[in-house]
Formats: C-alpha cells, sequence, structure tokens
C-alpha cells in the first residue's frame, strides 16, 4: 500500500488490477477491486486500519473481469459507469470463465470461476462528485478502452486514476475499445492534466512520457487497422501488427506468450467489429478479452 498523498493511496501488489483508496472525513473511496478473495480480506483490513469515516464506497473504474470479479468480497456499495454496469447486469449469476485465452490476469486463477458476481448499487452518465470531506472527488466518464469506462480525479491534489486509460509496461486490451475516443482520452490527459499525477489501472504512477507512447502506439495500431480495411483483408491478417506493438513496449518476458495471446484476441475482435460489423463475435467473448 503506497501513499501518495496525505488519505490517497495505490495498491500493485495483488494478482489483477492496480487499486485505489481515498480516506476522507466522512469515508473511504476505494477504486476498483481486488481478483483474489483472501486479497480482497487483506485489502479491506489494510484499509479499515486507515481509520477512515464509517462509509464506504467502490468504485469500478470499467467492467473488465480482472477489475470486478473480486468487487463482492469488498463488502460496499458499489458505483460504475451506467455502460459499465450494464455489462455487470447481462452476466450470469455466476462467473463460468471464456472459452479461449484473451491474455487477462483472471487466467491465471481457475479458483476465478464459480465467483458470484455483484452489480453496481449506484450508476452515472457523464459525471459524479462526492463530497466526503476534503478533497473533493470526481468521476467522469471517459470511454475508449472500454464504452463504460470512468476516470476518479481529485483536482485539489492534482491526482487522477485512469484505469485502462494506461497501462504500464504491457499492451492494451483492444478487443472493445474505440481507438478515435481512447487517442482523444490520451490528448486530454497530455493537455488538461499535464500537471497531474497519473495512476494507471494496470501498472500504478506514470510519467508523462509513458502517456505520449501509448497516444504514439494507438495511433499506429489505428493506422494498422486501416490499412488493412482498405485493401479488404481477413480478420486473421491482424495477427501481422502484433510485433510491432510488442516492440514498442518494454515488459516482462516470462509474460511474452500471455501479451502475444492478449493482442491476438484483441486485434481479431477489434478489427470484425468495427471494419466487418456483418460479422458475428459472441458477446461473452468479447467481454474476457477486452471489458465491455
Amino acid at each position: 500500500m503506497q501513499q501518495i498523498k496525505q488519505g490517497i493511496y495505490y495498491e500493485d501488489g495483488y494478482l489483477g488490477v492496480t487499486l485505489g483508496a481515498l480516506i476522507l472525513p466522512l469515508g473511504t473511496i476505494i477504486i476498483d477491486a481486488p481478483l483474489k478473495p483472501e486479497d480482497a480480506r487483506s485489502w479491506r483490513s489494510s484499509l479499515i486500519n486507515q481509520r477512515g469515516g464509517a462509509n464506504r464506497v467502490l468504485v469500478s473504474l470499467d467492467s473488465h473481469i480482472d477489475r470486478t470479479l473480486g468487487v463482492r468480497m469488498m463488502e460496499c456499495t458499489i458505483i460504475a459507469h451506467q455502460k459499465a454496469a450494464q455489462i455487470y447486469r447481462n452476466r450470469p449469476n455466476i462467473f463460468k470463465g471464456q472459452g479461449f485465452e484473451s491474455g487477462a490476469e483472471w487466467e491465471s486463477y481457475m479458483d476465478a470461476i464459480g465467483t458470484r458476481w455483484a452489480t453496481p448499487d449506484i450508476t452515472f452518465t457523464d459525471r459524479l462528485e462526492l463530497h466526503w470531506g476534503n478533497p473533493d472527488v470526481i468521476l467522469e466518464h471517459h470511454p475508449g478502452p472500454t464504452p463504460g469506462a470512468s476516470w476518479v480525479i481529485i483536482p485539489e491534489e492534482e491526482i487522477i486514476f485512469v484505469g485502462d486509460t494506461i497501462v504500464l509496461n504491457q499492451p492494451p486490451f483492444l478487443a472493445n475499445a474505440d481507438l478515435p475516443e481512447w487517442i482523444e482520452a490520451l490528448d486530454l490527459l497530455n493537455t488538461r492534466y499535464a500537471n497531474y499525477l497519473v495512476i494507471s489501472g494496470r501498472g500504478g504512477p506514470v510519467a508523462n512520457e509513458v502517456i505520449r507512447a501509448q497516444y504514439k502506439s494507438l495511433k499506429s495500431i489505428l493506422k494498422g487497422f486501416e490499412k488493412l480495411a482498405r485493401r479488404n483483408a481477413a480478420p486473421e491478417s491482424t495477427e501481422s501488427l502484433i510485433n510491432n506493438i510488442m516492440s514498442d513496449s518494454s515488459f516482462n518476458a516470462e509474460k511474452t506468450e500471455q501479451f502475444v495471446q492478449r493482442l491476438r484476441m484483441g486485434l481479431y475482435q477489434h478489427y470484425v467489429r468495427h471494419y466487418r460489423p456483418t460479422s458475428q463475435i459472441d458477446e461473452d467473448n468479447m467481454e474476457g478479452n477486452g471489458d465491455s
């Protein structure tokens, strides 16, 4: 549990995604949840020991399985964007896993199968403000990596939690992405929020050059898709984009196979969704690779 400023923390030691927590006078705002029940119990205990106010809410930054499967174990009110909440509600009551490897973190934890989902209690469309004592906290919709992606913004402290808008030392999830919107979100981070400390949902604090590098990478991916589409290439041709994407990233070599598989499935599904709209993709499979 790493302190950023007084009462503001992130945690990147659990399987799944990077977590956040804001310990405020009137309560605790938790950002995302660990995958494993034992990790959720440990995280919950750590937060209780910080002696914040009695209230607790959890914000899901999107509906990706990695960040939502463990939400029930946090035992508190859940907030999510309405588009993310719709995905929650369309899921079966019990998680059954997916029919292929998507390169997500939950796939290394097979005990996740059989977990019961929790659904959001509160949803919002564009923006939601929480006034639980200084500093004020803003939840804001910023689609791109998924339709229901959101940020948690603390203007007074110039800190922002951005979920999968930025991923550190790994390739992005692309299946449910809208690349122009994602690029627009990164441009916003580079301009309006240039002086903010940005916390990635997969890796923790990131420098401005990381944001610029991801912006460049997504532009290159979009150009690659458009080039394939102009010659009416088959969806399988998207695999030709993998080497360039991987060469643009620094990552743990032990995870090469996982990351290549993440891109293989994500590129294929993204291309079919956006450039072959008459094709059919199983919605459950789409969710497994990206989020949404």
